[in-house]
C-alpha cells in the first residue's frame, strides 16, 4: 500500500504530511548547503548558520519570548526534557509535580533522578468525570506539600485536553516553584505567550503540530535560568578550552547541529507565520466534535474524558469486545486507516482511563490535512467493527 491510499490518522504520533516547502528546502540544502554550520569561515558555512539564526528567531516569536527567552535547538523534545532535568540542581527534599497526562520523555527522565536523588513525586488531581485538573484539590496540596518544581504537558498526547498551564503556573509560582512546559502536542497548534505563561523552560518536539521533520526540538530558557552541563562535545567555539563555554545556547548545543533538519524546521516555521494557527486549531476542534458526535452513536463505542472546547483533534476510544491492538490492526488491514493503539508512551493517564483490560485506547490524531471524508470513512469502519 502507498501513502496516497491511507487515511493517515497518527498525527498525534507525527504530523503527516509535511507542508510542500519543507520536503523542498531539505532536498535544496541536503543539496547544496549540507555544512558545518557555525564551524567554518567561509561563506557556504556562514550561511547554513544564518538558517539556524533565523530558526531562533522564528521559534521565539512563536511564543512571543524574544524579550523573554533564549531558544536551546536539540535532536528531539526527548532530549531535551533529558538536559533539562539532567541539568537541574536536584535535592532530596525537592516536591516535584506532574500531571497524570505528562509523557515517558518525563516520566522517565524525572524517575531516574528520583532513584539517584530521593526526591518525591506527586500527580495533579483530577475531576473523577470530565479528566480535567482538579484546580481547587490541586491548590490543596499545595498548602500541604508545597511545590518546588512542576512539569505540565500544554496539550494531552492520549486525549487532547489542552491544559490550564497559565493558571497552574501561576499558582505554581506562589510558592517559587520552577514550571516547566512540554510543549511537544501543542506548539504550531495551540496559543503559548511567553509574556503571559510563567512558565521557566518550555520543551517542544519539531515534528508534531510544528510540521517539521524528525530530529528537531528544543527548549526555550527563560532569562535568568541557568542549567548545568548534562551532554558536552564539541561547539565550534573556545575548543582550547575542555570545559563547555558558560554563554547560551552554546553551553547546551554539543555536537555538529543537523542543518538539514532545521532548514525543514525554518520552513515549516514560515509556513506558521504565514497563516497563523487558529484556523488549524478551528478545523480540527470542528473535526473533532463531528467524530465524537458519531462515535456516541455507536453504542459498544467508548470515549473517554469530557473537555469541552479545551481540545485539540485527538479522540482517544474503545469498541466493546475488542482489544485496542485488535481496532488498529483491522482499520489498517481492511480499511486502510492508520491510528495509533496502546498506551502512547504516557503511563500515568491510564489509571484514570481505566482503560487496562483493553490494551489501552485506540487513539485518533487529526491533522491539519485531514478532511471531513476521511472522517466519515472512518466513523463506517468503526460501526462495521462494532456491529
Amino acid at each position: 500500500m502507498n501513502t496516497e491510499e491511507i487515511i493517515y490518522l497518527d498525527n498525534a504520533a507525527t504530523t503527516y504530511p509535511k507542508p510542500e516547502a519543507v520536503y523542498t528546502e531539505m532536498n535544496r540544502v541536503n543539496r547544496s548547503l549540507a555544512f558545518n554550520a557555525g564551524r567554518g569561515s567561509y561563506a557556504l558555512a556562514k550561511e547554513a548558520d544564518e538558517i539556524i539564526a533565523e530558526t531562533r528567531e522564528a521559534l521565539l516569536d512563536l511564543v512571543h519570548a524574544k524579550e523573554e527567552a533564549e531558544v536551546v535547538l536539540s535532536a528531539s523534545a526527548t532530549v531535551a526534557f533529558n538536559q533539562i532535568i539532567g541539568g537541574m540542581d536536584w535535592k532530596k527534599s525537592d516536591v516535584v509535580y506532574v500531571s497524570p497526562y505528562e509523557h515517558n520523555a518525563v516520566v522517565r527522565p524525572l524517575d531516574l533522578w528520583k532513584e539517584r536523588i530521593g526526591f518525591t513525586i506527586m500527580e495533579l488531581p483530577l475531576e473523577k468525570e470530565s479528566l480535567k485538573i482538579d484546580l481547587e484539590k490541586m491548590e490543596y496540596l499545595f498548602t500541604e506539600q508545597p511545590p518546588t518544581h512542576i512539569f505540565l504537558s500544554q496539550v494531552s498526547n492520549v486525549t487532547g485536553y489542552i491544559l490550564p498551564i497559565e493558571e497552574i503556573c501561576k499558582i505554581a509560582k506562589k510558592y517559587e516553584a520552577v514550571t516547566v512546559i512540554d510543549a511537544s502536542q501543542s506548539l504550531g497548534l495551540t496559543e503559548l505567550d511567553m509574556r503571559k505563561v510563567p512558565a521557566d523552560i518550555v520543551a517542544f518536539a519539531g515534528h508534531k503540530n510544528l510540521y517539521g521533520p524528525f530530529g528537531t526540538g528544543g527548549f526555550f530558557l527563560r532569562h535568568g535560568i541557568k542549567l548545568k552541563v548534562f551532554l558536552a562535545g564539541g561547539t565550534g567555539s573556545d575548543s582550547l578550552n575542555p570545559k563547555m563555554p558558560l554563554e547560551s545556547p552554546a553551553r547546551y548545543e554539543a555536537a555538529s547541529p543537523n542543518i538539514v533538519a532545521i532548514a525543514g524546521l525554518r520552513a515549516a516555521l514560515m509556513e506558521i507565520k504565514a497563516a497563523g494557527t487558529a484556523n488549524w486549531l478551528a478545523h480540527e476542534q470542528q473535526l473533532t466534535d463531528k467524530l465524537i458526535a458519531q462515535l456516541k452513536r455507536i453504542p459498544t463505542v467508548k470515549l473517554y474524558g469530557d473537555f469541552g472546547q479545551d481540545k485539540v483533534g485527538i479522540v482517544p476510544f474503545h469498541i466493546r469486545g475488542y482489544q485496542a491492538s485488535e481496532v488498529g490492526m483491522l482499520l489498517d488491514t481492511d480499511y486502510g486507516i492508520a491510528v495509533r493503539t496502546g498506551y502512547h508512551c504516557a503511563p500515568l493517564i491510564h489509571k484514570h482511563l481505566k482503560d487496562e483490560a483493553s490494551g489501552g485506547v485506540v487513539r485518533v490524531g487529526i491533522g491539519r490535512y485531514t478532511t471531513e471524508k476521511e472522517i466519515d470513512t472512518l466513523v463506517a469502519a468503526v460501526g462495521e467493527l462494532a456491529e
